[in-house]
């Protein structure tokens, strides 16, 4: 087999959608495995996802669609999963086959709910897929521009840097640029915690705090995010590359973030409840933050973004509150 010989998409959403249209770009053909049966039909008659990204037109003879998580697991090599992490364990439990032999690429910017692990360990530890045989996608890139080709930047973080190499030039095309990495905890970490530092930012929004003030957020979290890496995984990195610090800044300022707009609407005072309910998609930063409130309790780095987000949906303080004391803290 040609590494990374056939590719499966595991999911049905915008990131999913957006990653197919990617891959599609070199790969003759794709298996793409969708939860339900009636999204695939109407995708078959449509020749567009009906649900996400219906811009993006597909030639669905390229495409082997399944509603059956181990038919595509059967034929794929490698799996590219792209659902909303407190969704995977519910996917995953489908599951006759094993993935233990399968190459394992991760879309999903989360972290797995009650187990506080990332992707990467969770396909390792419970899937026992070997580290070499995984890897993360990350990167500033949301579905919303791909499905328009505007030039985006990915990062694929793998220990196998051979692996690496070969996922470069199946990814890569005139709309996207592909860089890797070995620091796959890293990356991880710093894609879930800057879902965290967006629902701020979008708090700040709310409560109309200015551009000024967000600039001054954004600087004091990218060092967050990085005393927080250091803590769980220290190897050198640099964290004003475009996988940690262009990540943090596009989900925190872009018109697409959805955590950037869950955190709006807390601002303005709706409550947790309802914001998650008038979301039409997941707010990954949601969970997150939870989980790395939980981790922390072990690392205790600085985190004081982290702990006045987790204090406003969890504890329930008030947001205005929450963030004038958080104002206190930067310089």
């Amino acid at each position: 087999m040609n590494f990374p010989g056939k590719i499966a998409i595991m999911g049905g959403g915008s990131w999913a959608t957006a990653i197919a249209k990617i891959v599609l770009t070199n790969a003759d053909n794709i298996v793409w495995y969708m939860r339900r049966q009636e999204q695939i039909d109407e995708f078959l008659r449509l020749s567009n996802n009906p649900s996400y990204l219906s811009g993006i037109k597909f030639d669905t003879n390229r495409i082997h669609f399944t509603s059956k998580i181990n038919e595509a697991i059967k034929i794929a090599d490698t799996l590219i999963f792209a659902t909303p992490s407190p969704f995977i364990k519910t996917h995953l439990k489908k599951l006759k086959l094993s993935i233990a032999d399968k190459f394992i690429i991760s879309g999903i910017k989360g972290i797995v709910p009650e187990e506080n692990m990332i992707l990467s360990d969770y396909f390792h530890k419970l899937h026992h897929v070997p580290e070499e045989n995984i890897a993360v996608l990350a990167g500033p890139c949301h579905a919303e521009e791909v499905a328009l080709e505007r030039l985006s930047y990915l990062t694929f973080a793998c220990k196998d840097r051979d692996k690496s190499k070969a996922l470069v030039q199946t990814f890569s095309s005139n709309f996207v640029f592909v860089n890797t990495t070995e620091d796959v905890e890293g990356i991880e970490y710093a894609s879930v915690m800057k879902n965290i530092i967006a629902i701020a930012v979008g708090i700040c929004h709310g409560l109309k705090y200015g551009d000024n003030f967000q600039a001054v957020l954004i600087a004091n979290a990218i060092q967050e995010i990085n005393r927080f890496c250091n803590a769980v995984h220290p190897i050198p990195r640099n964290i004003n590359e475009s996988a940690y610090l262009g990540d943090l800044m596009v989900t925190s300022y872009s018109k697409f973030s959805r955590n950037r707009l869950f955190g709006t609407m807390i601002g303005k005072g709706y409550s947790v409840k309802t914001a998650l309910m008038e979301m039409e998609m997941i707010a990954e930063g949601y969970y997150a933050t939870k989980c790395i409130k939980e981790i922390n309790d072990k690392y205790q780095a600085n985190l004081p973004i982290v702990e006045a987000v987790y204090n406003i949906l969890y504890n329930r303080i008030s947001p205005t509150i929450e963030i004038r004391e958080l104002t206190e803290k930067f310089r």
